[in-house]
């Protein structure tokens, strides 16, 4: 993989730094994520790829091994029992680059934070 530059302002340039597997894994986990979140806005917050819909809605970023997906705490939590085969974290989870992107399951998690998000009293700009 070619070295992460601090200076990346744009998912697209983020994902064009990948190997072209990997680019299109994170494309496609790009356009899940907006089919299911209209109104969200693409920024890089962190230095990843995050989307923003009444705050930060998820991020995703590309490693060695795996993608790494970071839907916050009660992203996860809500999802433990079909998380339970990935390495997971309080926010986030591993998918490794070896399996296929669980795209149902990423789905099913994002329409969750949607939900979430939109429920919550507006956040100042």
């Amino acid at each position: 993989m070619k070295t992460i530059n601090a200076q990346i302002d744009s998912i697209d340039t983020y994902i064009a730094q990948f190997p072209d597997d990997v680019q299109a894994r994170l494309q496609k986990l790009r356009t899940t994520i907006l089919n299911l979140a209209p109104g969200a806005t693409e920024a890089m917050s962190y230095q990843i790829p995050t989307f923003k819909l009444n705050g930060n809605l998820v991020h995703f970023a590309a490693f060695k091994k795996h993608i790494g997906f970071y839907p916050g705490a009660a992203g996860i939590a809500a999802f433990q029992d079909e998380l339970a085969g990935y390495k997971s974290a309080k926010g986030s989870v591993q998918f490794p680059l070896d399996q296929a992107l669980p795209l149902d399951l990423v789905k099913k998690i994002v329409k969750f934070r949607v939900i979430q998000n939109l429920a919550a009293p507006k956040k100042k700009s």
